[in-house]
């Protein structure tokens, strides 16, 4: 049986978009990264807490298999996360505006026997957006729950002028990577 440690919406509706069947795990795991963490070991350790916790509550389950996932924006080193208000949404918007910035998503796949960890990194960049654009999107709230501010799978998409990379990673899920972890568990591969 697989599980998904995952209250996202999106994560759900994408791995039901490949087919796999799953039920949710509701954990709850702080998203803080330490001083000095670089951005990839803080996304990779939060996903495999994500996962690890997740594996605690079905621990008595024959063949448990619990993705754990985390993405985040980073401009400059700086992770993102996701704003603590519609202020803090304008202003992460307004620093990647007619900039790159880079989406960095990571699976982590665990069983009681094995763990298997995918990474997949994206470059998104955004047009230059003037200030009303930013407050139209802000104040259609769009922005809640969502790291860097914005979902691609919405009305910013409009903002994105090139991705390079994989699209449904950065709206929370690389359906690739976590394709072929799920197959490698399963010694398919």
């Amino acid at each position: 049986m697989i599980f998904l440690a995952s209250q996202s919406p999106r994560r759900r509706e994408l791995l039901s978009q490949i087919g796999v069947s799953f039920d949710v795990l509701h954990v709850d795991v702080p998203e803080q990264r330490l001083p000095a963490e670089p951005a990839l070991d803080y996304v990779s350790r939060v996903a495999h807490e994500k996962a690890g916790a997740g594996l605690l509550q079905v621990a008595g389950r024959p063949a448990a298999r619990v993705i754990g996932a985390d993405t985040e924006v980073v401009l400059d080193g700086e992770v993102f996360g996701k704003p603590a208000d519609a202020a803090d949404a304008s202003r992460m918007l307004q620093r990647l505006a007619g900039r790159s910035h880079q989406v960095i998503s990571v699976v982590w796949l665990l069983s009681a026997e094995r763990e298997a960890r995918a990474v997949c990194e994206s470059t998104v960049r955004f047009a230059s957006l003037s200030s009303a654009q930013v407050a139209d999107y802000v104040d259609r709230g769009e922005w809640r729950g969502k790291a860097g501010g914005y979902a691609i799978q919405g009305r910013a998409a409009a903002f994105i002028s090139h991705l390079s990379g994989s699209y449904s990673a950065v709206m929370g899920l690389p359906l690739h990577e976590t394709a072929q972890l799920l197959g490698t568990l399963a010694g398919r591969r």
